[in-house]
């Protein structure tokens, strides 16, 4: 696997000595900032929003620090279209700066224009969320604009220290937002279990990063495949023990079995809108990493790491669908679907190609859309105190709020893959490329673990139209407590996701051709 287009990009002083020998003038990497818009205002906003915070009165409007994100967020969407031309301009193309440790080109762009929607959506549920719950400071979007820093930064590195510090920007950032729910014990559980477990995946990753570099002599992943496509390693105990630590690492943060148990337990006990970024945004930031460090970097040795991927795929595939039936907390259904959604993603990694790469980035797309919608509609479901998120919570819920309900069984039909949605077409694809490659296993087991899903969704929508309900919209017996309280920012987000998961089906060709440029430059199939 030869990454054609990236080992011709100019590394900006990858190789030139840090001291010029005849003035002595230490020689510094040039970064063009302008290449890097999205992440500085991403990293801009979090940080003047702290000093903001510090400085400015405590009695502000409560809906400001929500609507600055989504400013913050719709601006660093903005900022992405001109670059999005720039890297695939015959004249200036993608690039590799800071001395060749990021790499900015439109699988970065992609991902990066992703993490910024799951923050757009994140913001409009969690402003209602907040002030139902008493939590509406402006800590939490300071931590999620953090959280998308450290997320884009994965999506762009080229070497892996720089990936391992987004990494832990990211992970810490959602660590304290799992825990952040001060009156919920759940959520301070969830939040030491993540930070404990997470913390114990970073080093087994810092380890295999370690490994990779006593194996190959550097961190960068550009030299790492012209290291690897020129030599034929006569022992290779050191890079395959790299790699499957690496992997184990990246399998802990996408959620992927058998590395899956802290899932469930912190999907549900963290704030609810956590939960959906966390599915959506840090899902998506974790795969943008495998990716570029094994399809790019360690693309030659595909044959050493792919029967790996395709064990864990193979598991996420049956756990998450065959536990998640036997769930009775919808998260807790919700979150063993995101280890089978997990796997899939997985099909499209293990291929290796143009094809699995740009499917499984589209399934990316479109599960961020799915997940942040079920997620914000379990949030408002289960009201003040999020006490009711039983499967029996739901009894009559289309009867009280039909709305919600058609929604809500959009989503959920879109996971099982029924068509006109973008689950149809993102399962579609990664299982179309996994049988291009002669995997048929792969594709077999996810065709079936797909039917077992789907009698999970059925569960949810059963118990919604079809148990309970009273006869004239009135909160049915069984579905008790406060009533909810759809808010407009609340509605707008639905809106947004229910939108994008019927256009990915309608209409999936924009995105399926913006997938294919973003891997266009990255992957190039060696024949296998």
């Amino acid at each position: 696997m030869i990454l054609q287009v990236l080992a011709q990009i100019p590394t900006d002083g990858v190789t030139a000595p840090l001291v010029e020998e005849s003035t002595s003038r230490l020689v510094t990497p040039r970064i063009p900032w302008s290449y890097l818009t999205p992440q500085l205002i991403l990293f801009l906003g979090a940080v003047i929003g702290v000093a903001l915070v510090a400085l400015l009165p405590k009695r502000l409007p409560k809906y400001l620090s929500a609507l600055a994100t989504v400013v913050l967020a719709a601006g660093t969407l903005v900022s992405i279209v001109p670059l999005w031309g720039r890297v695939g301009n015959a004249r200036e193309g993608a690039i590799s700066a800071w001395s060749g440790a990021i790499g900015v080109d439109r699988f970065g762009l992609f991902v990066t224009a992703l993490i910024c929607l799951a923050v757009l959506v994140t913001a409009l549920f969690a402003d209602s969320y907040l002030r139902r719950e008493g939590l509406d400071g402006p800590e939490f979007y300071l931590l999620l604009m953090t959280a998308a820093f450290g997320a884009s930064i994965m999506a762009i590195s080229n070497d892996l220290i720089v990936l391992f510090v987004g990494v832990e920007i990211l992970s810490i950032s959602s660590y304290v937002l799992t825990a952040m729910h001060a009156r919920r014990v759940t959520s301070q559980e969830a939040g030491l279990k993540y930070l404990v477990l997470g913390g114990f995946a970073s080093a087994v990753l810092l380890y295999g990063l370690a490994l990779i570099y006593g194996a190959t002599g550097s961190t960068n992943l550009l030299q790492i495949q012209v290291f690897l496509s020129e030599r034929v390693l006569t022992s290779d105990g050191l890079l395959l023990g790299g790699l499957g630590l690496m992997m184990a690492g990246f399998g802990f943060k996408v959620g992927a079995a058998p590395f899956h148990m802290w899932t469930p337990d912190v999907y549900q006990g963290a704030p609810t809108p956590v939960s959906g970024f966390m599915a959506s945004a840090v899902k998506t930031a974790a795969f943008a990493g495998m990716i570029r460090v094994f399809v790019v970097g360690f693309g030659s040795a595909a044959e050493l790491w792919r029967p790996i991927v395709f064990v864990m795929a193979v598991l996420s595939l049956l756990v998450g669908s065959i536990v998640s039936v036997v769930q009775s907390n919808v998260k807790r259904m919700l979150a063993y679907s995101s280890i089978a959604h997990a796997g899939f993603i997985l099909l499209g990694v293990h291929s290796a190609t143009e094809r699995g790469t740009s499917a499984a980035l589209f399934y990316l797309a479109s599960y961020t859309a799915m997940a942040l919608g079920s997620f914000g509609i379990v949030a408002l479901a289960a009201r003040r105190g999020e006490h009711l998120q039983k499967l029996s919570d739901l009894r009559g819920f289309a009867t009280a709020h039909p709305g919600l309900a058609l929604a809500f069984a959009l989503l959920l039909f879109a996971q099982s893959g029924v068509p006109l949605t973008g689950g149809f077409i993102a399962k579609l694809g990664v299982i179309g490329a996994a049988v291009d490659q002669g995997d048929w296993a792969l594709a077999v087991v996810a065709m079936i673990t797909a039917v077992i899903s789907t009698f999970m969704y059925l569960r949810i929508i059963v118990s919604m139209f079809f148990v309970g309900g009273g006869d004239h919209g009135e909160e049915p017996a069984g579905f008790e407590g406060p009533p909810v309280n759809v808010s407009w920012t609340s509605m707008v987000g639905l809106g947004i996701v229910v939108v994008a998961t019927l256009f990915l089906g309608i209409l999936p060709g924009t995105v399926k051709h913006w997938s294919n440029q973003a891997v266009v430059e990255m992957v190039r199939d060696s024949g296998r």
